[in-house]
């Protein structure tokens, strides 16, 4: 598997492991706020590698899923900047929702076809 797709994988895999964990533990304390922090770190490192990955159409550019890497990022933005201010519910809102995402992305990656689903069942 390429390096790219690789590391993508990997920090998406930590980033289920370590937001599973932030959800499931007690909020607004400091490990919260730490694991948080990297949770938003891998995410956008989730993100951001998306853009180069192309095998869902093949070389023929962007497709949905990089729209959706787009709304990860503002998504991300918007929960820490709620967060900044004091906003709790908007922040809750948008972490939940953008962990949802990455669930459903997941599930997506382990579709019939996909790399993941290649490397996992017919390596």
């Amino acid at each position: 598997m390429p390096p790219l797709i690789t590391s993508h994988a990997a920090s998406a895999v930590a980033a289920l492991v370590i937001g599973g964990a932030v959800l499931l533990r007690r909020k607004g304390t400091p490990s919260h706020k730490a694991l948080g922090r990297t949770w938003v770190a891998l995410m956008v490192a989730v993100a951001l590698s998306s853009f180069w990955i192309f095998e869902i159409r093949r070389g023929a550019g962007p497709s949905f899923i990089h729209l959706l890497s787009v709304w990860t990022l503002i998504s991300l933005a918007l929960a820490v900047w709620f967060i900044r201010r004091g906003n709790v519910r908007a922040h809750r809102g948008f972490m939940i929702g953008t962990f949802i995402g990455l669930v459903a992305a997941g599930l997506g990656a382990l579709a019939p076809g996909r790399a993941l689903y290649r490397l996992l069942f017919l390596a």
